[in-house]
């Protein structure tokens, strides 16, 4: 079961607002610095926040990493970034020391008491397809026993207000294209001057160096990750997240019996990639354990570089189809509890519009999402078969990045250090002229 949902975190927060007022007042006090620069990711030392670390590196500035286990310390230490506990009061200090915070995810990749007044870079963790923020009814969702109330309605409302007072404290989430940048102004409560068109850092390394290159560096972190899988073909399968709830594309005996078939014949091993906070209970029979293996983020917290080494992205609501579209990789749709999904958290555009009709409805000529695991076998089996089914899925993906990066050039770390950059040199005009008495 999920060890977190967004009832049981808006539950948290409003019981840490003396918390928030505390760090508030002591942010009014401590004078934050002109080079002093912060990062922390909710997934660990990767992710975008790595990407613009990377880049960002060799400037004059002092950086730190906070992290939130020993384990991202160490791997922090052996990237050689310094690093030191979020939660620990030299963590407050840097936090609220730093000029410019940079975090993935929210405001607790860094210590969440002492953001106020820091010039703050969202990076997010992937294009929204379901809807996320204000716009979706999770993030103002109450607990459980508390939705039957008369004053739930009332406590959502406030929900809502300290999200959007919260989210409106970003002052930089670069956008992948202007067809997600109205995205994430929309979910953060933003205007367009706080959303530029850069692309995502995430994905700059589906860019660089050549195909070739960067097909081998995934392969080896593939092997490094689940063991070796020799010449098989490889297929990720990543459900989303449910908030807690049953995953219902959890297979059967039965259902795991007919994934090793189609494996078996097509020579395949079937990576299976749960969210980190999902409760699916992916436990495959034991004559299937070699071609089935589990690559869970506590194997490789960010699976984004490893994409150049999978053959077929099976999924269903996740980000990672646009991520995958960049490589281009080959993607099967396979989404069991559509309509309940899109009713609790809501999507963007519609299904169709990213994987294609449903099967059912769709033409001999189109390809569509499943619904089942027997369609989405039939549909994995064809398109490991190659010929006219595999170029037709590649030249979807291929549509789909299209549509949504603006760039494919291996940069957007780039071009987002040179946003803050401007944005930066512009505070500090208004903040000169300020000073002078001038408007």
């Amino acid at each position: 079961m999920a060890s977190f949902s967004f009832s049981s975190g808006n539950a948290a927060k409003l019981l840490r607002v003396p918390l928030y007022a505390a760090g508030r007042v002591a942010t009014l006090l401590i004078p934050r610095t002109r080079d002093d620069w912060v990062f922390g990711c909710g997934a660990g030392i990767g992710d975008g926040a790595l990407a613009l670390w990377e880049q960002t590196a060799t400037e004059a500035r002092r950086a730190v990493w906070l992290t939130g286990s020993a384990h991202e310390a160490r791997d922090a230490a052996a990237r050689g970034i310094p690093s030191l506990p979020k939660h620990s009061l030299r963590g407050f200090w840097r936090t609220a020391r730093a000029r410019v915070l940079v975090v993935t995810h929210g405001f607790g990749d860094v210590n969440r008491y002492a953001v106020d007044g820091a010039f703050i870079v969202q990076l997010w963790h992937g294009i929204p397809l379901k809807r996320i923020g204000i716009d979706s009814p999770e993030t103002v969702r109450v607990p459980g026993p508390l939705q039957r109330m008369p004053g739930a309605a009332i406590m959502r409302r406030l929900i809502g207000a300290l999200y959007r007072r919260t989210t409106r404290k970003i002052d930089l989430i670069p956008a992948a294209s202007h067809l997600v940048r109205g995205r994430l102004e929309s979910a953060f409560s933003l205007t367009e001057s706080h959303v530029p068109v850069t692309g995502e850092p995430r994905v700059d390394v589906l860019s660089q160096q050549d195909a070739v290159t960067r097909r081998e560096n995934a392969l080896g972190a593939v092997r490094t990750a689940v063991g070796d899988t020799g010449a098989c073909v490889l297929v990720l399968y990543a459900p989303t997240w449910r908030d807690g709830a049953q995953d219902p594309a959890v297979p059967t005996d039965a259902e795991w019996d007919r994934i090793g078939e189609v494996l078996a014949r097509r020579d395949a091993v079937l990576l299976v990639r749960s969210h980190p906070l999902g409760a699916g209970a992916y436990r495959p029979p034991e004559h299937l354990r070699q071609r089935v293996r589990t690559i869970g983020s506590d194997l490789v917290n960010d699976i984004t570089p490893l994409l150049p080494g999978i053959d077929v992205l099976v999924t269903d609501y996740s980000s990672l189809a646009f991520d995958a579209a960049l490589v281009p990789v080959p993607t099967v749709f396979f989404a069991p509890d559509l309509a309940d999904y899109v009713a609790r958290r809501g999507m963007y555009g519609t299904y169709a519009d990213v994987a294609g009709p449903d099967a059912h409805e769709r033409s001999d000529a189109d390809r569509g999402w499943a619904r089942d695991w027997d369609e989405t076998l039939a549909q994995l089996d064809a398109v490991l078969s190659g010929g006219d089914e595999l170029e037709a899925r590649v030249a979807r993906a291929r549509d789909l990045s299209d549509r949504v990066h603006a760039f494919a050039d291996g940069r957007n770390a780039q071009r987002v250090s040179a946003a803050i950059a401007v944005r930066l040199a512009s505070d500090d005009r208004r903040h000169r002229r300020r000073r002078r008495g001038r408007p």
